[in-house]
């Protein structure tokens, strides 16, 4: 039976999903919802906190960690902001993480511990944008709302054919979703979408021919299905460079301090480190004076390597420099982080690839 079709069917697309879905720890299958199983809010809305500017793969262990530290949201908001940031590190985009702790909280005392039912509801929460909105009250409370991922923009650009570049095309794409989202299962009409666009509606090579919109998509029919989303030209990143210090005991034990509470990476552990210095500006960072800003009292006998890491607006590099000392406190604010405990402590991946230096060096 040739199930093509003159225009996008929401139902073709269930009908999709229900045989093809992904199983994910945070999702009720459509044989469970069958049988009367329904999301758990505070699950849809942890998921897709962690699914922000992140891959499922990423995000599967971190869930399943979090949910068996902290089952509910009240437990999550009674926590320490220290012990999360901990949960999270790796992560990345740490802001998501302090805000879910405030989300939590925000939840348990103003709203008895339930989370609210509507996407404008839930827009007022700390860290809830429109899509995160909008996933959560389509997924969790089945409201019928257009739900917009990068996965989603790139399926409905290719079915109508929208030749506006991003950022200016969302507005057009969100329109076309609405119309496109059904009342009768919106959550799982959304999930279908994103599990589309991560499989069949690929970015290069998508395969068409098993789509359930095939026939229905006006790139397909012009051929020129790669070409959407039609995206603006990106900005060349800066490079900013610095110097971090690897201070480590005879034991093993590695000296970390916190970074402010304000800013990039903010409330993380850290290695001690040098200002990151933004060429753009003026300032170029003199590796020949890397050690002017080394902590006092320390001997930095040697450059261990060099570290790169990308940030959303900028790429760094960092020199990463040596010294043993079994002083008390080598500087005014910090502490030891024993050999077993490292793995344990809130540093962002940009520091985990600085301490991975301390397994190399043979002082």
């Amino acid at each position: 039976m040739d199930q093509r079709l003159a225009s996008p069917n929401a139902d073709a697309l269930l009908a999709w999903y229900d045989r093809h879905h992904r199983t994910l720890p945070w999702r009720v299958s459509p044989e469970d919802a069958a049988l009367g199983v329904v999301p758990d809010p505070y699950h849809v809305w942890l998921s897709e906190i962690m699914l922000q500017q992140t891959t499922v793969g990423a995000v599967k262990s971190y869930f399943t960690a979090f949910v068996a530290e902290w089952p509910a949201v009240t437990d999550l908001a009674a926590a320490e902001e220290d012990d999360i940031l901990k949960a999270w590190a790796g992560l990345g985009y740490y802001s998501r993480a302090r805000n879910l702790h405030k989300c939590a909280r925000q939840v348990v005392e103003d709203h008895a511990g339930r989370f609210p039912s509507s996407a404008a509801e839930l827009k007022t929460l700390p860290g809830i944008g429109d899509y995160t909105a909008a996933a959560i009250g389509a997924i969790a409370f089945d409201e019928a709302v257009a739900v917009v991922d990068g996965n989603i923009e790139r399926i409905i650009a290719r079915l109508y054919h929208i030749t506006e570049a991003l950022p200016a095309a969302k507005r057009p794409i969100k329109e076309k979703m609405a119309v496109l989202t059904p009342t009768q299962r919106p959550g799982d009409f959304a999930q279908a979408m994103m599990d589309l666009g991560a499989s069949l509606c690929s970015p290069k090579k998508p395969a068409c021919g098993l789509c359930p919109f095939s026939g229905a998509c006006e790139a397909q029919r012009a051929g020129d299905m790669e070409r959407y989303p039609v995206k603006a030209p990106k900005k060349e990143k800066p490079t900013r460079r610095g110097a971090a210090f690897l201070i480590e005991r005879s034991d093993g034990a590695l000296w970390l301090g916190k970074r402010p509470a304000k800013g990039l990476l903010a409330s993380m552990a850290q290695v001690p480190t040098t200002n990151w210095f933004d060429k753009r500006e003026g300032e170029a960072f003199d590796l020949a004076t890397a050690l002017d800003y080394a902590p006092e009292s320390l001997i930095f006998t040697k450059k261990v390597g060099q570290v790169t890491h990308t940030f959303t607006h900028f790429h760094l590099q960092l020199d990463v420099y040596h010294a043993n000392t079994d002083q008390p406190a080598p500087t005014p604010e910090g502490w030891w982080s024993e050999p077993h405990a490292i793995s344990g402590e809130a540093l962002p991946t940009v520091f985990r690839k600085v301490v991975d230096f301390s397994e190399k060096t043979d002082d």
